[in-house]
């Protein structure tokens, strides 16, 4: 029986997941139509349309992970369900993670404008670059599979052991392994932040120079910049709130008993998915001008 605390973050998570769902539901399906209209998909809408349908898989599998921890622990464990939902969250996981770190070094390398010579390299080069992100994706697949199967057997082990002193040890050596399985996610992670900062600080050196050499007003230009600003510490805020949450929810597998700091993390980690959908939808005049078509269809 869940706690009044417990139920009430569970809804709010619900609300979450099913909000993500549709929120990404619909980038897809602008970006999909765009794609049937025009006969040729941009690299942007590639990367909004793979982001938007790896969240939603994600948003599924947090859900339904969360809701067998809740309710069915043991027929999750009986059954071997966490096995097969740790291979494909695998698989998931560094798609999202992916996706999200090639629209940031997209709108880095579009947007920043920095002297640097390594910058001024990698801007000439940015189909090479996103070749080489590709190249990481699949090595980081393919270095991450043997090491959820070293976490999958702990996590059996550390539920099925009641010893207490290799209790602790199995402990150890899962959280070794779980920030092994996801040192690839890891590293995709920071160069998704490391770009998002840069773009920031281009971004704000650029405001302050027009500010300026402007008197007495902002330009539309000037606008522009700092609403992407705001959409950038938006993003890095809720990206970096979407690991904390999975953290949470890791934490869960070394305390007993302790559903309300699970379904916390579940709560945390669905924020991402969701309210970052609806920032890129209002954003975006395009996808802005359709979603409004499209509630004045519901609304008549």
């Amino acid at each position: 029986m869940l706690s009044a605390a417990e139920g009430i973050l569970l809804f709010v998570a619900t609300t979450e997941a099913v909000l993500g769902v549709l929120g990404n539901a619909f980038i897809a399906l602008v970006n999909c139509a765009d794609w049937i209209k025009n006969k040729k998909l941009s690299k942007i809408g590639f990367i909004l349309m793979g982001l938007a349908i790896s969240r939603i898989f994600t948003i599924w599998i947090i859900t339904f992970d969360a809701y067998a921890k809740v309710f069915c622990q043991d027929m999750l464990i009986s059954i071997d369900l966490s096995e097969g939902i740790s291979y494909i969250w695998v698989i998931i996981n560094h798609l999202n993670v992916w996706f999200a770190t090639s629209l940031s070094v997209f709108y880095f390398l579009k947007i920043a404008n920095f002297s640097h010579y390594i910058f001024l390299w990698l801007k000439r080069r940015a189909d090479n670059v996103f070749v080489f992100l590709l190249g990481c994706l699949i090595i980081t697949w393919l270095a991450s599979f043997p090491q959820t199967t070293k976490v999958v057997k702990d996590v059996k082990m550390h539920h099925f052991n009641n010893t207490p002193w290799l209790l602790h040890l199995e402990k150890s050596d899962l959280l070794i392994n779980y920030v092994l399985s996801n040192m690839g996610v890891i590293c995709l992670f920071v160069v998704a932040l490391t770009a998002c900062f840069l773009l920031i600080v281009s971004l704000w050196r650029h405001n302050k120079h027009m500010q300026s050499h402007v008197s007495g007003f902002r330009d539309l230009n000037t606008e522009a910049h700092v609403k992407a600003m705001k959409v950038l510490i938006s993003f890095v805020i809720l990206f970096i709130l979407h690991f904390a949450g999975i953290f949470l929810e890791t934490l869960y597998l070394f305390l007993k008993d302790k559903k309300l700091v699970f379904i916390l993390g579940f709560t945390v980690s669905s924020m991402y998915p969701c309210c970052h959908s609806f920032i890129l939808i209002l954003t975006s005049s395009q996808m802005k001008q359709t979603s409004m078509r499209v509630l004045k269809g519901l609304k008549c």
